[in-house]
């Protein structure tokens, strides 16, 4: 299932307080556990507070992101990775996210900047380059690559939080995944969804980013306070999602929802292009955080979800190696049929 179910036409993206897991008493935790599981069942998506990334360091990304994206154009090109690695500058209109699903979409209207692990990060395992590229960085901007490095650091732990929580919700044992992601291919995205003033043209059906679902075990977002994200229902409806202040969204991926056979969601969600309803273009900014797992870890469906399996075994790379074709690469994804069909129908509404 790739749709969160609303109530009455309404949708609500739950704020849960993580603080208490790490040091709480057996209830909080429970408790903690529990909405946790809630929102991963019906919804997808959850607000995360008492996350404990500092204020400064979400101050230091948003900086860093509006120096990265304000180089020129001829600076950020020149940070452009080859074919197939997942590092890099992404100009605008030169990806399909819609893509990754088996479905047509014109040019998605985002800029997007990657880094991620390299192989560099874990110098006693062989790990390949393809599936753990070096990262690219724009010369001469040491401090936006602190920042962003620094950001990095803590939502990769907030990333294993999620992981224990998880475990526990599902009735496994906290460190359960622990071995799944212990040299995690994770990636960081950030995306500027501004529309250059010479080039405000949008397309019928143009999105700031196309329907899609997350491909790995779960996203960590930031974002600005502004319209533009929206995730699908069952009824076929979007709804908008807002971070409350001090929350990060966090939603499931494609490789959890086969871990647990479709008990949980990896919801259908999209952002709308940057313009308001005046016809004036607006700025909006976020920052995804994809914790993946190892690259050759085999997602199989996971004890207490297998009434019957949906799903064949799989690697991580490989799984993600299909996703990215389709989006990056403009290759239509085949073996996303049921998201695929759910995504045609809300579009044909």
């Amino acid at each position: 299932m790739s749709s969160a179910q609303s109530i009455d036409g309404a949708l609500q993206v739950p704020i849960i307080d993580i603080s208490g897991f790490g040091d709480g008493d057996a209830a909080e935790r429970a408790r903690i556990a529990d909405h946790i599981d809630s929102a991963a069942t019906e919804v997808g998506f959850m607000q995360i507070v008492g996350h404990g990334i500092p204020e400064q360091v979400c101050a230091g990304l948003v900086e860093a992101m509006d120096t990265l994206f304000g180089l020129p154009m001829a600076q950020k090109r020149a940070c452009i990775a080859p074919a197939g690695v997942n590092r890099g500058y992404t100009a605008p209109k030169t990806e399909r996210l819609s893509y990754s699903l088996g479905v047509y979409s014109p040019d998605d209207l985002f800029e997007a900047f990657n880094i991620g692990v390299q192989a560099a990060d874990f110098p006693d395992i062989a790990l390949p380059p393809e599936h753990y590229p070096a990262n690219i960085w724009p010369a001469g901007q040491q401090r936006l690559r602190a920042q962003i490095e620094d950001w990095f650091t803590h939502a990769a732990q907030v990333a294993r939080t999620m992981t224990r929580i998880f475990a526990v919700a599902l009735g496994l044992p906290e460190e359960f995944f622990a071995p799944y992601q212990d040299h995690t291919m994770d990636v960081f995205r950030m995306n500027n969804y501004q529309l250059p003033p010479n080039d405000a043209v949008v397309e019928p059906g143009q999105l700031g980013m196309g329907a899609h679902t997350d491909y790995g075990i779960l996203t960590i977002l930031w974002a600005d306070a502004v319209r533009g994200l929206q995730i699908l229902d069952t009824d076929g409806v979007w709804h908008d999602v807002t971070p409350a202040p001090g929350a990060l969204l966090v939603n499931l991926g494609d490789l959890l929802a086969r871990w647990t056979n479709d008990r949980w969601i990896s919801t259908l969600h999209r952002v709308l292009a940057p313009i308001g309803e005046d016809g004036r273009l607006y700025r909006r900014r976020s920052a995804a955080y994809f914790h993946d797992g190892n690259y050759d870890a085999v997602i199989d469906t996971l004890p207490g979800c297998t009434s019957p399996a949906r799903y064949a075994p799989i690697t991580v790379a490989a799984h993600l190696t299909q996703k990215i074709a389709g989006s990056r690469e403009l290759a239509l994804n085949t073996g996303a049929g049921r998201e695929a069909d759910r995504l045609r129908a809300a579009l044909s509404e």
